[in-house]
């Protein structure tokens, strides 16, 4: 009997509909490393994006996860303007107990095999103690920690950035981008979350807050004013946005008939469970959205700033165009009459198809 296994063709079939250069699976039983590394495009450059370490049910739930969050990541290089491709990287294990340094250094011996074809940060799951370790395997690595010459940790930037992108929107649905007095759900409050949630009360927000994690709930809640909420309470709540900062698929079949939002804008990865049927569902409803990768992309600059040398001042500078590329995809949405994640994909796939006409690939 000859031809491919229905696993070898379904892994195939996958990267020829969302477009992967390669996928590349990493073994080492001697460390317990289980990884998947996608590279999606490197027509802009170097394909870039964070490993994320997680409990995946199954492998095949893992290579749908890294194919789609790396497709994302090729999309948010692109419209943000800066010349790097899209690549993303998952272990399978559990963070808070599986995770060695010989299990790092490992995989970053995968990562350097590869040429400086994917370059990884941090993600859900791993941390710049993680990459310091990977780094001591590899230089195709960003934010290790200040302390040896690195930009450090980039969830500050993120959150700035997803900040931003709520302040366009709402500047589109209120005539004014100013925040005092409007309300906001924030779904996961880790890193990018509670520095956001800091942001938001900064500007007397009415903030809200859920996580699965109820110790850091309830410190979160107490530190900034915040009101913490049970997670299936969340799409009842009649507020102003609704802030995605956890893991994707939130925003789905189930949830958005229950929304009364006016703006969904939030940090996590793929929020709508599919784009083109919710992100039209949404445009039906008249909630705004904001695309994920386009906001969230604070902490992709700050890792670009790191590859190229910039300091603080220019990483800030370069996350406050996410305002204006905001405000872009929303001009673009209404002309069109289409959703903003297909406005915001027309223009990343433009530049890609601009750049490619002008050089060949990395």
């Amino acid at each position: 009997m000859s031809g491919k296994s229905p696993v070898e063709t379904s892994i195939l079939e996958q990267l020829t509909a969302l477009g992967h250069k390669k996928v590349v699976f990493c073994n080492d039983p001697d460390s317990g490393l289980k990884a998947i590394i996608a590279v999606h495009d490197t027509t802009l450059g170097p394909a870039i994006g964070g490993t994320r370490m997680w409990n995946y049910s199954s492998e095949a739930e893992a290579l749908e996860d890294v194919l789609r969050l790396s497709r994302g990541m090729t999309y948010k290089a692109a419209i943000t303007g800066i010349n790097l491709g899209g690549g993303k990287a998952v272990i399978i294990g559990d963070s808070r107990k599986g995770k060695s340094e010989a299990m790092m250094r490992s995989y970053g011996r995968f990562i350097n095999n590869l040429n400086g074809e994917f370059i990884t940060a941090e993600d859900v799951g791993t941390t710049t103690k993680d990459m310091e370790y990977i780094r001591m395997e590899t230089k195709h690595v960003t934010g290790v920690p200040e302390s040896i010459g690195g930009a450090g940790d980039p969830s500050p930037y993120t959150a700035k950035g997803v900040y931003l992108g709520i302040k366009a929107c709402v500047k589109e649905v209120f005539g004014t981008d100013m925040l005092a007095g409007k309300s906001v759900v924030v779904q996961g409050i880790g890193s990018v979350g509670e520095h956001l949630v800091e942001l938001l009360r900064n500007e007397n927000v009415e903030v809200f807050i859920s996580d699965i994690d109820d110790e850091r709930l309830q410190y979160v809640a107490s530190k900034y004013k915040a009101r913490p909420v049970d997670a299936d309470k969340i799409f009842s709540i009649d507020a102003d946005i609704y802030a995605p900062c956890a893991l994707g698929a939130t925003v789905n079949d189930r949830t958005i008939p229950n929304m009364k939002f006016s703006i969904i804008a939030g940090s996590a990865n793929n929020p709508l469970a599919d784009e083109q049927k919710h992100g039209q569902m949404l445009m039906e409803k008249n909630i705004l959205f904001a695309p994920d990768y386009l906001i969230n992309a604070g902490g992709l600059i700050n890792c670009y700033s790191e590859l190229t040398g910039f300091g603080k001042k220019r990483t800030m500078q370069l996350t406050e165009n996410i305002y204006d590329a905001t405000r872009n995809v929303i001009q673009l949405s209404k002309k069109e009459n289409i959703s903003t994640i297909i406005a915001a994909n027309r223009i990343a796939e433009q530049r890609i198809a601009d750049i490619k006409k002008i050089k060949t690939s990395y």
